[in-house]
């Protein structure tokens, strides 16, 4: 019996031995594998969007549902239109009443016009008729001169002349005053022209008012919450629902000194996610901070240099999120892979690209 536990124990000692050894052996060659790659845990992030009212009003409805998918131009939140359709008749009835005041004021335009060339008529006649009792006028002081004419005579002609001098007068007067009244008339012209021009910007503010109440997904992506509900009041900018933009995904990690240090923006990355390990998403690295995030009061030493890290962003091709969109969640924890070795060759285990 002392023999065969003798031959157990040294059994024992042979396969614990060997456990031993096989596991230093994958973990020197999983060390060999990655030689040349950094690695830093993460998570998957993507850059979110609130969809916000622009101003104040009660919500009509919410049309998509957190975790819905919604594509850009959707309609996600359509906002109360009654006070606005109000305010859209009320303007476009100030735009009628303007139109219509363009088309009085270009009447007195015309009306004055035509006064004016009556009134330039009326100047030529009384001229001429002044010119006619001025001849008058002379012909007869010729010949009372030579007693011919009486002294009545004389008279008349003179009272004609000076009625003619007046009527002169009294014509172009009413010339000046007709101008005056078409430069009046223009003057209302453009104001009322002025009065369409603000009568138009105001129904064009209130159309832009109800445009806005519709309110439409910027871009591709999925509801990650609802904010209000249906018959709501909400403020002007109040939050309404918030969207994770799904083509702008990438995953944060952090680097120490040395592996951030050879590490170019645009350089290749690979993800792998814990809930699926067997898949290997392929990124680029977009972002390298210039700044430590965790750095000691003080650095003297090589070592403590070392300590500290960078933050790191790898972000995903929007192709590939556009094939995969619905299978896309934030916060998903993985392992981020960087080459700092151009040279070096992805190991096998990061070789199963996601296309």
């Amino acid at each position: 019996m002392a023999k065969i536990r003798s031959w157990w124990a040294l059994a024992l000692v042979v396969v614990v031995l060997g456990a031993v050894g096989f596991l230093a052996w994958q973990r020197l060659s999983a060390e060999d594998e990655l030689q040349g790659i950094a690695s830093g845990n993460g998570r998957i992030e993507a850059t979110e969007i609130d969809i916000s009212a622009l101003s104040a009003g009660r919500i009509d409805r919410i049309e998509a549902e957190e975790g819905e998918f919604v594509h850009q131009g959707d309609v996600l939140v359509q906002m109360d239109l009654m006070q606005l359709e109000a305010r859209k008749h009320q303007a476009e009835a100030e735009l009628r009443r303007a139109t219509i005041g363009v088309e009085t004021a270009n009447n007195l335009v015309t009306q004055a016009e035509a006064e004016q060339r009556a009134a330039a008529a009326a100047v030529e006649q009384a001229e001429a008729a002044r010119a006619a009792a001025a001849a008058r006028l002379a012909r007869t002081e010729a010949l009372a001169g030579r007693d011919v004419a009486t002294q009545q005579s004389l008279d008349d002609a003179t009272a004609q002349n000076q009625q003619a001098e007046a009527a002169v007068a009294s014509a172009e007067a009413s010339l000046a005053a007709s101008e005056a009244k078409i430069n009046t008339a223009r003057a209302q012209v453009i104001d009322a022209e002025a009065a369409v021009e603000a009568a138009q910007a105001a129904l064009e503010a209130v159309q832009v008012s109800i445009d806005d109440a519709t309110l439409e997904s910027p871009r591709d992506g999925r509801v990650q919450y609802r904010i209000a509900q249906d018959g709501e009041v909400v403020g002007a900018g109040s939050r309404i629902l918030n969207l994770v933009d799904l083509e702008d995904v990438y995953m944060t990690f952090f680097l120490p000194t040395a592996a951030a240090g050879q590490l170019d923006v645009g350089a290749e990355a690979r993800l792998v996610l814990d809930a699926a390990p067997e898949y290997v998403i392929p990124a680029r690295i977009s972002y390298v901070a210039d700044v430590a995030q965790f750095t000691p009061k003080t650095i003297e030493t090589a070592d403590e240099r070392e300590k500290l890290m960078f933050r790191v962003r790898a972000q995903v091709d929007p192709a590939l999120l556009e094939k995969y969109s619905n299978f896309v969640k934030a916060g998903m924890p993985g392992t981020a892979y960087v080459r700092i070795d151009p040279n070096v060759e992805w190991p096998q285990f990061l070789g199963n690209l996601l296309e």
